[in-house]
C-alpha cells in the first residue's frame, strides 16, 4: 500500500510542477486496408474513440500517449476488383491500440504565449494492438483467440488553440501492422495454415481519422519567455 501511495505522489508531483501537459479525446472512425473489400486509404466507415496524454516537452515537440478503441471491417462487396466481388468475403474486428511516441509540431506551440496558435504536426512511435483471430472456413468468418501485434503509427494533423486551455486537433493516422490475420485472411494459428488466400506476404493495415479535443495544464515550462 505505502508504494502505491508513493507513486501516486511521484505522479502527482510529476503533473503539477513538471512541464505542460494534455489530456483529452480522440473521435472519429476507423478504416482497414487488406485482402478483403475496398482497398481506399483514407474511407472511415467505422466509429473510433480513445484518450490521449501529451507531455510537451518544448514548443515543437512533445512526447504522447493514446488508447483506442474501435471497429474494423471489410465487404467485398464494396470491392472494385471483379475477383473480390464474386468472392463475396466479409469481416468485422476488434482493435484495442496502446500507443507511445514523438510528436513534432512544424511551428512553434508554446501555450504560454498569448497569440493564437496553430500548426500542422506529425506523429509516430509504437503501437500495441489486441484482436481477434480469425479464419474463413467453407466462406464464412470464424473466431479464434485474441492475438497482440506491434503496430507503427504514422500520423499527420493540424491543431489549434480554441481558448486558453483547449486544443482542437484534426488528424489521420496509418498504422502498418506486423500481421497479416486481422481479416482472417492469413490465421496466425498453424491448425488454419491451409485456410490462407490473398497475398500472404503483405500484412495488414488500419488508419484512424477524427478529431482530437485536449485540455492543458501545468506549470509554465522552462521553455517560456520570463
Amino acid at each position: 500500500m505505502n508504494r502505491i501511495y508513493l507513486f501516486l505522489f511521484l505522479f502527482y508531483s510529476l503533473v503539477t510542477k513538471a512541464q505542460i501537459h494534455e489530456i483529452g479525446l480522440f473521435l472519429g472512425g476507423s478504416n482497414y486496408i487488406g485482402e478483403i473489400g475496398k482497398t481506399s486509404y483514407i474511407a472511415p466507415d467505422e466509429p473510433a474513440f480513445g484518450i490521449l496524454y501529451k507531455w510537451n516537452k518544448s514548443p515543437r515537440h512533445s512526447w504522447r500517449a493514446s488508447y483506442t478503441y474501435s471497429k474494423i471491417s471489410g465487404n467485398d462487396k464494396n470491392a472494385s476488383e471483379p475477383a473480390r466481388k464474386q468472392r463475396g468475403y466479409r469481416f468485422e474486428n476488434s482493435i484495442k491500440e496502446l500507443s507511445l511516441g514523438l510528436e513534432f509540431d512544424f511551428f512553434d506551440f508554446d501555450l504560454h504565449d498569448s497569440e493564437p496558435k496553430f500548426t500542422p504536426y506529425v506523429y509516430s512511435g509504437l503501437s500495441y494492438t489486441r484482436y481477434d483471430g480469425l479464419y474463413f472456413l467453407n466462406g464464412d468468418v470464424r473466431t479464434d483467440k485474441a492475438y497482440g501485434t506491434i503496430a507503427i503509427p504514422m500520423t499527420v494533423g493540424i491543431k489549434t488553440r480554441l481558448i486558453n486551455h483547449l486544443i482542437l486537433g484534426f488528424e489521420a493516422g496509418a498504422r502498418y501492422s506486423f500481421k497479416d490475420d486481422l481479416d482472417g485472411s492469413n490465421p496466425t494459428n498453424e491448425k488454419f495454415e491451409n485456410l490462407q488466400f490473398g497475398n500472404t506476404n503483405s500484412n495488414d493495415w488500419y488508419v484512424f481519422t477524427g478529431f482530437t479535443l485536449t485540455y492543458t495544464f501545468g506549470n509554465k515550462p522552462c521553455f517560456c519567455a520570463q
